[in-house]
C-alpha cells in the first residue's frame, strides 16, 4: 500500500515509524515530516490545510490510504473532504472532531447524557464569568472554547487572573474561538485512556500518563506534554468498565444518533477522584507525547488495525500487547512554553548507537544547510521500554546525557507517580 502520514511532531514519528514496520506499507509519504520520518519516508513540503493542493498530491502518488496525526486538519475536515474525492482515509469526520475542536460542544454531550465531568459554565461575556464565580470555589479551570496547540487551559487562583484570562479569550488571544468554558477544579490523580473506534465497534488502544505542567514536582505552566509512560497503572478493570459505561458509551451513541459516527483514535483524558472516573477532554487523535510510549508497546500491524477501523471490521481483529513498559522524555528548548529560540544546532544525535529497546522520535526539529537544528518548543522525543521503569528512565537520562544539548532541558521526575 501506498500510505501517506499528514503531520510533523514526535507523535507522527512514531506513526510513520509503526506503518514502515509493517508489512502491507510499500511507500510511505509525511506531509510535511520531520528530519526523523525523512529516513524511512519521502517527506513534501506542503502546506496540508490546503486541501485542494494535498489532494493533488495523494492522486499523483496513488496514495492508498492517508493517515492524520494532527487534530486542525481534523477540526477543519479533512475526512469529509477526502471521502467525497473517494480517498480512503483514517480519523473522525468534521462534526466528530467538534469533541476536541470545541470545549462547549463536549461538555454539553456531558450535560446532555449526564456524563460525569467538572461542573462548568460556556460562557460568551463578563456577565458569564462573574455569574459562574459568585457560586463557585477557588481555583478555577478556564478553557478556551477551541483549539490552541495545548495553551488554552489556564488553572486560575483568584478572581483577578480569571477575568485577565477570560479577557483575552473574548478578545481574540485563539483565533479558533471568542468563548470560553469556566470549569470547577477537579484535583485527583490523571490518566489517558485511548480507544480505536470504527462505525460499529471499539478496541481499548492502550493507557498512559502524561506530564502536562512545565516544572518538576507538577509546578509552572501548562504544556503539550513533558513527558509520559504507559500503561497507566491506576487504570484496572472495574476502572475502566466505568469509563466505557459512564464516559465512552454515551458519547459514542450521541454522534450516532446525528449519524455522524465517530472512526479513528480516540483519547479519554480523565481525572480519577476516589476511583471514579470524571472526563477532563476529548482528543480525536492520538495523544503526544502519549503515542509514543503507546506505539512502541504494540505488537500487532498498525496498517492492518487501519484498514480494518476503515471497513468496519475492528471486530475481526485482535490488537496485541507486548508485556513491556514504556516511558518518553521532552527535551525541550530553553523557554518552553514561553519563547524560545530556533535554529540551535543539534550535534550528537547521528553519532548515537540506541539499544533495540530505545528510540530517539523527532518533534521540533528541521534541517538547516544538513544540519539538524530546533525548530519548536518539545524538540526531541527520548523513548526506551523495559520491564521496570525505574530502569527505563535511568535509561532515558544516559540517552540525553549523549546527546548533551545545551539550548535544551527536561524534567528529571517523569514517571514519579510509578517509581
Amino acid at each position: 500500500m501506498n500510505i501517506a502520514l499528514i503531520g510533523s511532531g514526535g507523535r507522527e514519528h512514531v506513526l510513520c515509524q509503526k506503518i514502515y514496520e509493517s508489512k502491507l506499507s510499500k511507500n510511505i509519504i509525511c506531509i510535511p515530516g520531520n528530519p526523523g520520518t525523512k529516513k524511512i519516508a519521502k517527506n513534501i513540503d506542503l502546506d496540508f490545510l490546503n486541501f485542494q493542493k494535498l489532494l493533488k498530491t495523494i492522486k499523483s502518488h496513488k496514495i492508498d490510504l492517508v493517515v492524520v496525526g494532527p487534530e486542525e486538519p481534523l477540526v477543519r475536515g479533512i475526512v469529509d473532504f477526502l471521502n467525497k474525492h473517494k480517498v480512503k482515509v483514517f480519523g473522525p469526520n468534521k462534526y466528530a472532531a467538534k469533541l476536541e475542536g470545541s470545549k462547549a460542544f463536549m461538555k454539553s454531550i456531558c450535560k446532555k447524557f449526564k456524563i460525569p465531568t467538572a461542573q462548568f459554565k460556556i460562557c460568551k461575556n463578563k456577565k458569564d464569568v462573574v455569574k459562574f464565580i459568585k457560586n463557585s470555589k477557588l481555583p478555577l479551570v478556564v478553557k478556551a472554547d477551541g483549539l490552541a496547540a495545548g495553551k488554552g487551559v489556564t488553572i486560575c487562583k483568584t478572581k483577578k487572573e480569571i477575568f485577565t484570562i477570560s479577557n483575552e479569550i473574548f478578545k481574540g488571544k485563539f483565533k479558533t474561538s471568542r468563548k470560553l468554558v469556566l470549569e470547577e477544579f477537579l484535583n485527583g490523580e490523571e490518566a489517558s485512556y485511548f480507544l480505536i473506534v470504527d462505525k460499529k465497534n471499539y478496541k481499548f488502544f492502550g493507557s498512559a500518563q502524561d506530564h502536562k505542567r512545565v516544572g518538576e514536582n507538577e509546578r509552572g505552566p501548562n504544556t503539550g506534554g513533558m513527558g509520559a509512560y504507559s500503561p497507566a497503572p491506576i487504570i484496572n478493570k472495574d476502572l475502566e468498565e466505568k469509563i466505557i459505561k459512564k464516559i465512552v458509551k454515551p458519547t459514542l451513541l450521541a454522534l450516532k444518533n446525528k449519524k455522524k459516527p465517530y472512526t479513528g483514535f480516540l483519547y479519554v483524558g480523565l481525572m480519577i477522584i476516589n476511583k471514579e472516573p470524571y472526563l477532563i477532554e476529548y482528543n480525536v487523535r492520538m495523544g503526544d507525547p502519549e503515542c509514543q510510549v503507546i506505539l512502541p508497546r504494540l505488537k500487532t500491524d498498525l496498517v492492518k488495525i487501519f484498514n480494518a477501523t476503515i471497513n468496519n471490521r475492528l471486530n475481526k481483529i485482535k490488537i496485541n500487547w507486548k508485556k513491556l513498559k514504556c516511558m518518553t522524555i521532552v527535551l525541550c528548548s530553553k523557554g518552553y512554553p514561553g519563547k524560545i529560540k530556533k535554529d540551535k544546532l543539534i550535534k550528537n544525535i547521528e553519532r548515537l548507537n540506541l539499544l533495540k529497546n530505545s528510540f530517539i522520535f523527532h518533534a521540533g526539529t528541521k534541517l538547516k544547510k544538513n544540519k539538524l537544528v530546533s525548530n519548536g518548543g518539545r524538540v526531541l522525543n527520548i523513548t526506551s521500554t523495559g520491564k521496570v521503569f525505574k530502569k527505563i528512565r535511568k535509561n532515558i537520562f544516559k540517552i540525553i546525557k549523549m546527546i548533551n544539548w545545551k539550548y535544551g532541558f527536561y524534567r528529571k521526575d517523569i514517571g514519579w507517580r510509578v517509581i
